[in-house]
């Protein structure tokens, strides 16, 4: 009986040694036991996470994401829950990308914490960022920003809300990507007169900046997606950012 119970030991150890040669790299515990030991799902998921992409796609990686370009060299990591990392080099190109919600809402409180914004002397911007369709509108509110302060311009009036200033904008881009295919829109804006501060817990209360829009006859539509993203256009210079979205 013994030599049995020695013999069924040895064999477990083989067989675990081989799971642990191929699942090396994504468990983070393999022992050497006769007792048995699961493989869970939240180690598998936490593995998966760990995620580098640089192609245009969308997805759920604890929160829905987003990424996008025409071009340039520009990579995302997605880190799970609501965290992501993004690097970009210098170059002529638009990328945009984050976490949040597919789709999005007027009365959302977006909660955030930029661990990193490091856009060195790029054209970038730390904003919470959608669209909605009837009308087609893509709206910005900017939090913080690089080398340039979008979107240029006149104030066309002034929001106070979560502890600071925002002024207003509209501009037009005419034959332009959407998510719609090429059209011409509408792009409202909100912008902070100062930049946030990062690396603390911040809030944006959406409805606020809706209602200021709509006092300029300025109305969203239905809700397409709604994030927190990083934004870059024809960056100078190479830079990171590192977000938790909830």
């Amino acid at each position: 009986m013994a030599r049995r119970v020695l013999l069924d030991a040895a064999m477990n150890n083989i067989i675990r040694l081989g799971i642990c040669s191929v699942l090396g790299l994504l468990l983070t515990q393999c022992t050497l036991a006769s007792t048995e030991e699961d493989v869970t799902d939240a180690d598998l998921g936490t593995a998966q996470s760990a995620l580098t992409i640089s192609t245009n796609q969308t997805g759920t990686d604890g929160l829905w994401y987003t990424f996008w370009k025409d071009g340039g060299s520009v990579s995302m990591n997605l880190n799970g829950g609501g965290n992501y990392a993004v690097s970009w080099a210098s170059g002529s190109y638009n990328f945009v990308g984050g976490k949040g919600w597919s789709t999005g809402s007027s009365s959302k409180v977006v909660g955030y914490n930029a661990g990193i914004w490091s856009p060195g002397s790029s054209n970038a911007y730390l904003t919470l960022y959608g669209w909605t369709t009837s009308p087609l509108v893509e709206y910005y509110v900017v939090d913080s920003w690089g080398s340039w302060r979008p979107p240029g311009g006149t104030s066309m009036g002034t929001v106070t809300t979560d502890g600071g200033t925002y002024d207003l904008y509209r501009t037009q881009r005419v034959n332009a990507p959407s998510i719609i295919g090429t059209a011409t829109f509408y792009q409202y804006w909100s912008v902070r007169t100062s930049k946030r501060a990062t690396g603390a817990n911040n809030n944006i209360t959406f409805a606020n900046h809706v209602n200021a829009w709509a006092s300029k006859g300025w109305p969203l539509g239905t809700h397409n997606y709604q994030v927190m993203a990083t934004e870059v256009f024809n960056p100078a210079s190479s830079g990171n950012s590192n977000l938790t979205v909830w």
